[in-house]
This record gives structure tokens, sequence and C-alpha cells, in this order.
């Protein structure tokens, strides 16, 4: 059997079979120390149910999106906290969206930390950014007018449980009560007449001599600053002071309440692309924030500075006012600065906030879960155990059933576990979101895959007794048997690697997992079975393996003579 054209491709694979050990072992006994090192620091990732960690799930709030942006907004919340988890290098995150029903969750699965507290330092409790304008003075009247209608018809409510022979304390501490821990000096307070300056309507009820003392005023006082019931207590000589307690319910105005004076535009943390600490150019470089724009947020920021030239506009981050710049013209162009920063630190802050606030839709931990680092390793171990006894008993059924041919499958099999291994290793070094990551649903898809592995080998080998039994050469026999289960063997793993692309395109966590390895096992089950063991059959079989054709598989020796005179 002429077999000097497979020796070249036989070195090859014993090169690859070199590569693949160096890189699953971690060390090779001829590389240089350096190269030592960085195969000993590459590692294989293990998923939360390996080597424990967080599960996470955030409740997604999509109210206020409109039906035909709400796949856009997931899409962004999803890509967001991946850049922002992914940022602080820990292990291997998965983020992902889930649905119950009507609502959207978003699953954040942090292998690696068992602190729920260092998990939420790291997501920044979700900051949801926004874009405020000032309202004008009419829709400042209609926001508030509705709040203090309320006041009133609380506190005449009041004022009528008053007429209805309550006392005035306890009605008091329902409309007005007393911070925990604060001790509420009992003594009357007496005031002086002129002191009253924000609330004369009070004080003239008061100095009045003509309504009797320690009496509940009949009316609802309205001041500058609130509405009042007013009780009068007991005057000091000539009606120089008056003691007296007041019931108030505070209007609600932009001084209590300067935060109103914005109200929120369609500009979000989904248009804001990025933001970083620039330097100005005029006059000495002092650091400013520059933000960055989408095409959408272009647009809007440009109509919103249009409208508001010589106004502010606020930037406000879940709820906190983080900057509020003057508008001194339009801007377009998907770019602006913001500028009045006192430090670089203070400018590097305000860059920070603003990347951890872009997000389209706010979200709220829902629920959280710690998996324990002992379950991961004890599941890791016995899923270990399992895969090792497994590839064993077939690499043992191998040998005794097709023998030579069986050692060769076997070795195929070995080369295949390696190399599985190191493509794991290899594919830490890969950027986030593109390394693999190994769960115990991707090592029951491993096992599968050496189960098809041995599958392709037992198909050819059976063609190769075929053709023996029908009287062809060794060789003749070998070239049919590769070539007619070629096909059998292309449909079956062809019509696996269909149904995990279906599952990765579809399939969601531990499913995707699963359809990963499995699909990368098929392919590498296919390249040792029909190539590496292929060019080694080529190689090593010559004319003593067809005179011993026992070797070749059990029943086979009575075709020894006449494989050797054809």
């Amino acid at each position: 059997m002429r077999n000097n054209y497979s020796v070249p491709k036989l070195f090859t694979i014993l090169f690859l079979i070199c590569i693949v050990g160096a890189l699953a072992f971690g060390k090779f006994p001829l590389l240089p120390n350096s190269v030592q090192k960085s195969l000993s620091d590459l590692t294989v990732n293990l998923g939360l149910d390996l080597q424990g960690g967080l599960h996470l799930e955030y409740e997604i709030d999509l109210s206020g999106v409109e039906e035909e942006a709400k796949l856009d907004a997931l899409n962004a919340v999803q890509a967001v906290i991946e850049r922002r988890v992914n940022a602080f290098g820990v292990g291997e995150p998965t983020v992902q969206i889930a649905s119950r029903g009507a609502e959207k969750f978003l699953i954040v699965e942090i292998p690696g930390i068992r602190e729920i507290e260092e998990a939420k330092d790291i997501i920044k409790e979700t900051p949801f950014l926004e874009f405020r304008e000032e309202r004008t003075a009419e829709e400042l009247e209609a926001y508030f007018s509705p709040l203090n209608e309320e006041n009133k018809s609380k506190i005449n409510e009041a004022l009528t449980r008053l007429e209805a022979g309550e006392e005035f304390t306890a009605v008091k501490n329902t409309l007005n009560p007393t911070p925990e821990g604060v001790e509420v000096d009992q003594e009357e307070v007496y005031v002086k007449k002129g002191e009253l300056v924000a609330a004369p309507a009070v004080e003239s009820i008061l100095f009045d001599t003509e309504i009797p003392e320690n009496t509940v005023h009949k009316e609802v006082i309205e001041s500058e600053i609130g509405y009042h019931i007013v009780k009068k207590g007991v005057a000091k000589g000539e009606y120089e002071e008056v003691s007296y307690e007041l019931i108030t319910l505070i209007k609600q105005s932009d001084r209590t309440n300067p935060a109103a004076t914005y109200k929120p535009t369609e500009l979000t943390g989904e248009h804001l692309k990025r933001a970083e600490v620039t330097y100005s150019q005029a006059g000495l470089q002092q650091p400013e924030v520059s933000i960055f724009f989408n095409s959408e947020g272009d647009k809007l920021f440009g109509e919103i500075t249009e409208r508001n030239k010589g106004k502010t506009v606020a930037i406000v981050v879940d709820g906190e006012y983080v900057s509020v710049p003057n508008v001194s013209q339009a801007i377009y162009g998907g770019q602006a600065q913001i500028t009045g920063a006192r430090s670089l630190q203070e400018a590097q802050s305000l860059a920070g906030r603003l990347n951890e606030g872009a997000l389209p839709v706010p979200i709220n931990l829902a629920s959280q879960q710690s998996v324990e680092a002992s379950l991961g390793a004890q599941s890791l171990t016995k899923s270990l155990k399992a895969g090792l006894w497994g590839l064993a008993l077939v690499m043992l059924y191998m040998i005794f059933y097709y023998r030579f041919f069986g050692l060769i499958a076997a070795g195929a099999i070995g080369f295949y576990a390696l190399t599985i291994v190191a493509i794991l290793k290899v594919s830490s070094t890969f950027p986030p979101g593109l390394a693999i990551v190994l769960t115990l649903s991707g090592i029951a898809g491993l096992i599968l895959s050496i189960g098809m592995a041995v599958d392709a080998n037992i198909l050819i080998y059976e063609r190769i007794h075929e053709e023996l039994r029908r009287g062809r050469r060794l060789h003749h026999a070998v070239e049919e048997g590769f070539s007619r289960a070629w096909s059998a063997i292309l449909d079956g793993n062809l019509s696996t690697i269909l149904t995990c692309l279906i599952l990765l395109i579809i399939g969601t966590g531990f499913v995707k997992g699963f359809a990963l390895i499995l699909s990368i096992g098929v392919l590498l089950s296919m390249f040792t079975a029909v190539v590496l063991v292929k060019v080694v059959i080529r190689a090593s079989a010559g004319q003593w393996l067809s005179k011993n054709t026992w070797l070749i598989g059990r029943g086979l020796s009575k075709y020894e003579d006449d494989t050797t005179s054809r």
C-alpha cells in the first residue's frame, strides 16, 4: 500500500497535535519561558452554574415607550448594561432579555461575584438619563394648580374634623406629622405683632380682640406661603403677644419645588452615544465635557436648544440634576460641550455620570439570587468525571471492536477532547461577549458531540469492512470506505448543526450554551473523523496490515489472502 503522499500531511497533523497539546495543558517543554507563562495564564471561562456568582433580574419599565419603539428600547437597555458590566472586567457575564406574560425583564448573571452589593455597585443601580427644558409660566401654573387644589381639599377636610370635635393635636399630626426622632417643644409659641410678615392674614386673626381666645378659626386662611388652620391661644398684657398653633399645608410652586421648573423632553440616554472629557481651545486649556448623540438625538437636541436660547437645559440622572448648562445658541451636528467644570476631576465625574445613565428606559431590581461556588465546584467535578468515564469507555469499546483502527479512532477522540479545551482557553482572550463560557449544559453538548464523533468513525470503518468483504485490497477499501461514508456523515452532522443554529437564534441562557458547544463539537468531530483519521490510516497502514486484517476488526481474518492477492 503506497502511502508516501500521506507523510507530509501526517507531519502537519503531528505539528497541530503539539499546538493543541500546548494550549490544552498550558505548557510545552521546548518553548521559551515567556510563552510558557502566556500559555499557563489561559483559562476556561466557567459559567455561573459552575463557579458560582449572582443572578439578578431587573424589571424593565416600558410604560413611557410607544409600541413600535419598545424593541429598540429593549435592545438598547441590553447593550448599555452589557457595556457597563463588561467594563469592570468581571468573568463573562450574561445579559439577556426575558418575558413573563406582558412584562419584560433584564437577566444579568455575573460569575465569580458573590457579594450582592458588589454587583449593584457595578451596575450602578441602573441610573436613567434624561434632558429637561424649562416650563413656561402657563405650564408651571398648570403643573402646580392640581397639587394646590388637592392641598386645599385636605386642609378643608381637616377643619371639618376639628369642627366635629376631634383634638387639634391629633388632626395636626395627620397633616403635619412630627419626623421620627424629633422632640416637640410643648411650650406655647407666642408672636408679637408684625413678626408674621409672610402671613399677615394669620396675624390679623391673632390680634383681633373680637375673636375669642383658645378657639379655632372657622375658615381656612390662605397666605403667600400656604393654607392654614389657626388656633388662637391667649394674649399677654394688652395684646402685646399672642400664643397660637397652626396646621399648614405649603403652597406648591417653583420656589418649594425647583425641580418642577423643568419638564421632560423626548431626549434620553437612548440617544446619547458617549460623553468624554475634552479641553477647550480658547485661552487656557480648560476641561469640559463633550457629549455625542446619534442621528435621532442630534435632531432632538437641536430642536431643544433652538427653542431654549437664553435659557437653561437640565441634565438629570436618576432624578438628580447633575448639570444645568445655559443655552446660548441652537446646536446641531450631534455634538455639544458642557463648560464650567472647575477641575478635571469634576469634568470626569460628570462624564462618568452621563455614560452610566445612558439607558433609554428605567429598570428596577426585582429579584436576586446567589449561587454558591461550592455547589458549582461539585457540579463541575461530577460533570468532568462523567465526561472522562464516557470518553474512556468509548475509547475502550472502539479498541476492542475495531482494534488497530479503533486505536486510531481513540487517538482522534483524545485529540478532539484536547482541541475542545484549547478552543475554550483561546476564546477567553476574545473581547467580552465573544468568549465561550462553559456551563453544565455546554458539558452535556460536549459529551453528546463525542458520541457523534464515534458515530462518524463507525460509519467509515463499517464501510471499509464491507469493501474488504467484497474482495477489495485494503488501500482501495479505505478510499471507498471514506468516500461512501461521507454523504451519511455530512447529512447527519448537517442536520445537527442546523438544529444548533435554530437554538442559538431563538434560545436563551443555558440553551444557547448547549447549542454553541455542540455545534463546535460536531464541526470538530467531522474534522477528526474525516481528515485526521484518514491521514493517519493512509500513512500507517501498509502491506503488514493487509496480511493481518484481523487487526482492523473482528471477523476479517479470512479475507487476508484475498486482499493480498488482488
